[in-house]
């Protein structure tokens, strides 16, 4: 006999949920937790998340919820399969200069959280990425909420596979070479589109 258990669909949640015990409030929300575990924007983990959402807002794809378990990040109303990747020259945390900007294109076993199993072949899982980088360099103003501190690089994944195959990390300057796509807010989802309709890209 198993206790096989389905997959849990995420629901969208809103910060006025109470924090309870069996269902008395205990005098804290779900907005409490998201302000002590989430504020440090200029960390990595939720700088990459901010990142995300970000890309969603300019796609348009904000409704529901985050699923960190999927292959990708987002999808464009349009379909196509968006991973997103961000960067920073400025940390939370102690530097003797500005960060090098590198980001993670690693090919992965696809992980199917329905069946729980992976794919046999390992690849990159999107059709496009979108390379965020937090370009501001003023520590005593940079506000990742500001999305005029943001500057976006749009490449397909074919052109990343045919220019690096298997590499596991790319820099920014490679990218530029590759003739990715440097954008600003409010114009990502129309370089993915014509990222995608050039094809040679």
């Amino acid at each position: 006999m198993t206790n096989e258990l389905g997959p849990i669909p995420v629901k969208r949640r809103r910060g006025s949920d109470p924090i309870h015990r069996s269902r008395e409030s205990l005098g804290a929300s779900l907005q409490d937790f998201w302000e002590w575990s989430g504020s440090d924007l200029l960390g990595n983990t939720q700088r990459g998340i901010l990142a995300e959402f970000l890309v969603a807002l300019d796609l348009g794809v904000t409704d529901g919820a985050r699923d960190g378990w999927d292959a990708y990040d987002l999808r464009t109303p349009e379909g196509t399969k968006v991973e997103v990747k961000s960067a920073a020259y400025v940390q939370s945390w102690y530097q003797r200069d500005y960060s090098k900007l590198r980001f993670s294109i690693t090919p992965t076993y696809a992980w199917d959280p329905k069946t729980d199993t992976f794919e046999k072949t390992k690849q990159r899982q999107a059709d496009v990425y979108v390379f965020c980088v937090l370009a501001h360099k003023d520590q005593a103003s940079i506000d990742p909420l500001d999305v005029n501190q943001w500057v976006f690089h749009v490449i397909s994944t074919a052109n990343l596979n045919r220019a690096v195959g298997p590499r596991k990390t790319i820099g920014l300057t490679k990218l530029v070479a590759l003739g990715a796509t440097k954008v600003k807010f409010g114009e990502i989802h129309a370089a993915i589109s014509n990222v995608l309709s050039r094809g040679a890209e």
